[in-house]
């Protein structure tokens, strides 16, 4: 009774996904894996021959650069461009298909153009998801290792103090410190305020405070005195030091160039809670990267409609005609994405409609050109 009912579940799977989809899925999938892995070495060359004096220079192990920075490098980029690949990857196979007459063959059997769209999509719906698994839990595990190779060989990308920070930690509690200096995780001049009611009932102040790196939100305070106010009542309390968790960590304030990309989407969508209750402004580009990751898994469904509308038809010029067209409406992708963002993090554009309005526009010429496909 089980192998009757795997039998009868494979037939209608065979019926759902035939000879032919199965055909245009491998191929689909075997150039968009192609196309990366030629790009993606084209590019590692590139950066090879542009910071080997750095490397060099800096006394970089060749394992590091390897496993530490090549390694990660390679999946980060392949992501970042995979619109670009499944672009490429749609419009070579696709154009190949038309100009051998295959696509007129399979239509006069009587599949429709939608119908043809079907093995297409299921290729889309497999890099969407593994776009956005990577993107999102993947790759930024990655970046950590990556940016801290980059900081100690190729460039300083970490900021190592900042001045006069403020942050809500609590409800109703403030801490201040004039100077924090990375390089011993030590703030200066700390303080800390609590408030009831809009009212102050404890003041405190530290000569400085030092993150323990060991423990979540544990602070190490020196030469300290907390003054608490009951009424007209004032209690004074001193001491040399004071081990005290406050729900505070350095990456709260000491932003590096680049941080957003080491979250994950989790990690992401709880920083930005956060920092939005503290009342920090300085979140957009956490905000792009959360919602660029989404959006960037429905771009393949998008481009890859565009692109089989686009190449699907037999024309003089052929594969290098689309192939043109093709890249040029992809660049022009990513640069319309990379424009939005910009504005979104120097203006006062929505970082959600940032990310979503190529997405959009695109749609529209989806529509467009599907409208215009041979049927």
């Amino acid at each position: 009774m089980k192998g009757f009912k795997t039998i009868e579940k494979n037939l209608h799977l065979d019926k759902f996904i035939r000879r032919i989809d199965w055909y245009i899925i491998k191929k689909f999938l075997g150039t968009y894996f192609f196309a990366i892995a030629l790009i993606i070495s084209i590019a590692v060359v590139f950066d090879v021959n542009e910071w080997i004096d750095n490397f060099i220079n800096n006394k970089a192990p060749v394992k590091a650069i390897i496993f530490d920075y090549y390694a990660n490098f390679i999946p980060y980029f392949s992501n970042l461009f995979s619109p670009l690949f499944v672009f490429i990857s749609v419009i070579f196979f696709t154009s190949k298909l038309a100009e051998n007459s295959e696509i007129i063959a399979m239509m006069s059997t009587g599949l429709s153009f939608k119908r043809l769209l079907r093995p297409y999509m299921i290729s889309a719906a497999i890099i969407s998801v593994l776009t956005y698994g990577m993107g999102a839990y993947v790759i930024p595990k990655g970046n950590v290792t990556r940016l801290n190779f980059e900081d100690k060989y190729k460039k300083k990308k970490k900021q190592e103090y900042v001045r006069n920070v403020q942050v809500e930690v609590d409800n109703g509690v403030i801490a201040y410190m004039e100077r924090y200096e990375n390089y011993n995780k030590t703030a200066y001049r700390y303080s800390l305020d609590k408030f009831v009611d809009k009212k102050l009932v404890a003041h405190l102040t530290a000569k400085s405070a030092t993150y323990d790196t060991t423990t979540v939100h544990k602070w190490t305070l020196k030469n300290y005195m907390i003054r608490e106010m009951d009424g007209m009542k004032e209690k004074i309390t001193k001491g040399d030091r004071l081990d005290s968790i406050i729900k505070m960590e350095p990456r709260d304030f000491l932003i590096m160039k680049g941080q957003q990309e080491t979250m994950t989407s989790s990690e992401l969508s709880d920083y930005i809670d956060r920092q939005k209750r503290r009342g920090f402004a300085n979140i957009k580009e956490f905000e792009i990267e959360y919602h660029k990751r989404i959006a960037m898994s429905f771009a393949s469904f998008i481009l890859t409609i565009i692109g089989v509308s686009l190449s699907s038809r037999k024309v003089k010029g052929g594969m290098g005609l689309y192939l043109g067209v093709g890249l040029a409406l992809s660049f022009s992708y990513i640069l319309f994405q990379t424009v939005s963002a910009t504005f979104a993090i120097n203006g006062n554009a929505s970082p959600f409609l940032a990310v979503w309005v190529p997405n959009i526009v695109y749609t529209f010429i989806a529509i467009y050109l599907y409208r215009k496909a041979p049927k």
